[in-house]
Protein backbone atom coordinates (compact mmCIF):
# COMPACT_ATOMS: atom_id res chain seq x y z
CA UNK A 1 0.00 0.00 0.00
CA UNK A 2 2.69 2.68 0.75
CA UNK A 3 3.83 1.93 -3.25
CA UNK A 4 0.97 3.00 -4.22
CA UNK A 5 0.32 5.75 -2.27
CA UNK A 6 3.84 7.03 -3.02
CA UNK A 7 2.81 6.67 -6.72
CA UNK A 8 -0.11 8.27 -6.21
CA UNK A 9 1.89 11.28 -4.75
CA UNK A 10 4.38 11.56 -7.56
CA UNK A 11 2.10 10.83 -10.04
CA UNK A 12 -0.22 13.43 -8.49
CA UNK A 13 2.59 16.17 -8.96
CA UNK A 14 3.21 15.13 -11.86
CA UNK A 15 -0.17 14.94 -13.20
CA UNK A 16 -1.25 18.05 -12.16
CA UNK A 17 1.52 20.36 -13.47
CA UNK A 18 0.34 18.20 -16.66
CA UNK A 19 -3.49 19.45 -16.01
CA UNK A 20 -2.74 22.99 -15.21
CA UNK A 21 -0.54 23.08 -18.56
CA UNK A 22 -3.42 21.17 -20.49
CA UNK A 23 -5.97 23.46 -19.15
CA UNK A 24 -4.20 26.80 -19.70
CA UNK A 25 -3.21 25.45 -23.49
CA UNK A 26 -6.97 24.78 -24.14
CA UNK A 27 -8.40 27.92 -22.92
CA UNK A 28 -5.73 30.25 -24.45
CA UNK A 29 -6.95 32.78 -26.36
CA UNK A 30 -10.66 31.21 -26.54
CA UNK A 31 -12.37 33.31 -23.90
CA UNK A 32 -10.28 36.51 -24.44
CA UNK A 33 -9.56 36.25 -20.75
CA UNK A 34 -6.14 37.49 -19.30
CA UNK A 35 -5.11 33.69 -18.11
CA UNK A 36 -5.97 34.27 -14.75
CA UNK A 37 -9.08 31.39 -15.04
CA UNK A 38 -6.00 29.33 -16.17
CA UNK A 39 -2.92 30.80 -14.01
CA UNK A 40 -4.32 30.35 -10.93
CA UNK A 41 -6.21 27.22 -12.02
CA UNK A 42 -6.16 25.96 -8.35
CA UNK A 43 -3.33 23.20 -7.07
CA UNK A 44 -3.82 19.36 -6.62
CA UNK A 45 -4.31 18.69 -2.98
CA UNK A 46 -4.32 15.31 -0.99
CA UNK A 47 -7.34 15.96 1.27
CA UNK A 48 -9.82 13.77 -0.75
CA UNK A 49 -13.37 13.62 0.84
CA UNK A 50 -13.23 8.97 1.50
CA UNK A 51 -16.88 9.21 -0.73
CA UNK A 52 -14.88 10.74 -3.69
CA UNK A 53 -11.90 8.65 -3.27
CA UNK A 54 -13.65 5.22 -3.23
CA UNK A 55 -16.01 5.97 -6.21
CA UNK A 56 -12.73 7.69 -8.37
CA UNK A 57 -10.56 4.31 -7.33
CA UNK A 58 -10.86 2.94 -10.12
CA UNK A 59 -10.90 5.88 -12.68
CA UNK A 60 -8.82 7.14 -15.33
CA UNK A 61 -6.58 9.94 -14.50
CA UNK A 62 -7.31 10.15 -10.66
CA UNK A 63 -4.32 9.82 -8.61
CA UNK A 64 -5.46 10.33 -5.29
CA UNK A 65 -5.91 13.85 -5.40
CA UNK A 66 -8.54 16.82 -5.68
CA UNK A 67 -8.33 19.90 -7.62
CA UNK A 68 -8.90 23.04 -5.77
CA UNK A 69 -10.60 25.87 -7.91
CA UNK A 70 -12.58 27.10 -4.90
CA UNK A 71 -13.00 31.23 -5.77
CA UNK A 72 -13.89 30.62 -9.08
CA UNK A 73 -17.16 31.76 -11.41
CA UNK A 74 -16.54 28.79 -14.14
CA UNK A 75 -14.33 25.77 -14.15
CA UNK A 76 -13.64 23.48 -17.39
CA UNK A 77 -13.47 19.82 -17.39
CA UNK A 78 -12.42 17.98 -20.38
CA UNK A 79 -14.35 15.09 -21.58
CA UNK A 80 -12.50 12.21 -23.72
CA UNK A 81 -9.11 13.20 -21.93
CA UNK A 82 -5.92 10.78 -21.52
CA UNK A 83 -4.30 8.47 -23.99
CA UNK A 84 -7.33 6.60 -25.23
CA UNK A 85 -9.96 9.57 -24.18
CA UNK A 86 -11.69 7.42 -21.49
CA UNK A 87 -11.27 9.90 -19.10
CA UNK A 88 -12.56 13.31 -17.11
CA UNK A 89 -9.63 15.90 -16.43
CA UNK A 90 -9.43 16.66 -13.96
CA UNK A 91 -11.51 13.55 -12.50
CA UNK A 92 -11.93 15.26 -9.06
CA UNK A 93 -12.47 19.27 -8.47
CA UNK A 94 -14.02 20.86 -5.62
CA UNK A 95 -15.69 24.16 -6.16
CA UNK A 96 -17.61 26.82 -4.38
CA UNK A 97 -21.29 26.65 -4.19
CA UNK A 98 -22.96 28.58 -7.15
CA UNK A 99 -20.08 27.79 -9.70
CA UNK A 100 -20.65 26.63 -12.90
CA UNK A 101 -18.84 23.64 -14.34
CA UNK A 102 -18.43 23.42 -18.04
CA UNK A 103 -17.86 20.13 -19.47
CA UNK A 104 -15.64 20.81 -23.00
CA UNK A 105 -15.66 17.47 -25.39
CA UNK A 106 -11.71 16.95 -26.47
CA UNK A 107 -13.48 14.62 -29.64
CA UNK A 108 -11.12 11.75 -28.37
CA UNK A 109 -12.64 8.65 -27.49
CA UNK A 110 -15.76 7.80 -28.98
CA UNK A 111 -19.12 9.49 -28.10
CA UNK A 112 -19.19 10.62 -24.21
CA UNK A 113 -21.90 11.89 -21.79
CA UNK A 114 -21.82 13.49 -18.38
CA UNK A 115 -24.46 11.92 -16.10
CA UNK A 116 -24.68 12.18 -12.30
CA UNK A 117 -24.79 8.64 -10.11
CA UNK A 118 -27.37 7.57 -7.44
CA UNK A 119 -26.19 9.38 -4.23
CA UNK A 120 -24.84 12.73 -5.64
CA UNK A 121 -26.71 15.44 -4.43
CA UNK A 122 -27.95 17.24 -7.88
CA UNK A 123 -29.30 15.42 -10.63
CA UNK A 124 -27.24 16.03 -14.19
CA UNK A 125 -27.40 14.88 -17.64
CA UNK A 126 -25.77 16.31 -20.75
CA UNK A 127 -28.50 13.40 -22.42
CA UNK A 128 -27.35 11.68 -25.85
CA UNK A 129 -24.05 11.04 -26.35
CA UNK A 130 -21.45 13.28 -28.20
CA UNK A 131 -18.26 13.09 -30.27
CA UNK A 132 -17.69 16.53 -31.63
CA UNK A 133 -14.84 17.93 -30.20
CA UNK A 134 -15.89 21.42 -28.67
CA UNK A 135 -18.60 20.14 -27.87
CA UNK A 136 -19.84 21.55 -23.74
CA UNK A 137 -22.39 20.76 -21.08
CA UNK A 138 -22.75 23.69 -18.45
CA UNK A 139 -23.78 22.76 -14.95
CA UNK A 140 -24.48 25.29 -11.95
CA UNK A 141 -23.71 23.25 -8.64
CA UNK A 142 -25.67 25.48 -5.66
CA UNK A 143 -25.90 22.51 -3.42
CA UNK A 144 -23.06 21.66 -1.36
CA UNK A 145 -21.90 18.27 -1.06
CA UNK A 146 -20.24 14.94 -3.19
CA UNK A 147 -21.35 14.79 -7.06
CA UNK A 148 -20.74 11.88 -8.24
CA UNK A 149 -20.69 11.13 -12.39
CA UNK A 150 -19.84 9.19 -15.36
CA UNK A 151 -19.59 8.61 -18.99
CA UNK A 152 -22.58 5.85 -19.52
CA UNK A 153 -21.24 4.40 -22.15
CA UNK A 154 -17.73 4.19 -20.36
CA UNK A 155 -18.00 3.77 -17.20
CA UNK A 156 -17.36 0.47 -17.04
CA UNK A 157 -13.80 1.68 -18.96
CA UNK A 158 -13.06 4.44 -15.67
CA UNK A 159 -14.60 6.95 -17.22
CA UNK A 160 -15.54 8.58 -13.46
CA UNK A 161 -15.79 11.92 -12.12
CA UNK A 162 -16.88 13.81 -8.97
CA UNK A 163 -16.95 17.01 -7.43
CA UNK A 164 -17.34 18.46 -3.88
CA UNK A 165 -18.95 21.21 -3.46
CA UNK A 166 -18.40 23.85 -1.16
CA UNK A 167 -19.55 27.02 1.13
CA UNK A 168 -18.56 29.68 -0.79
Amino acid sequence: MSDKLSRRRYLAGTGAALTIGTLAGCSGGGDGGDGSDGGDGGSAVDDVPSEIDEYLSDARMYEGTIMDLTGQDEVTVEVGAGDVGFAFSPAAIRIDSSTTVVWEWTGNGGAHNVASVEGSESDFNSGDSVSEEGATFEQSFDNTGIQLYQCTPHQANGMLGAIEVVEA
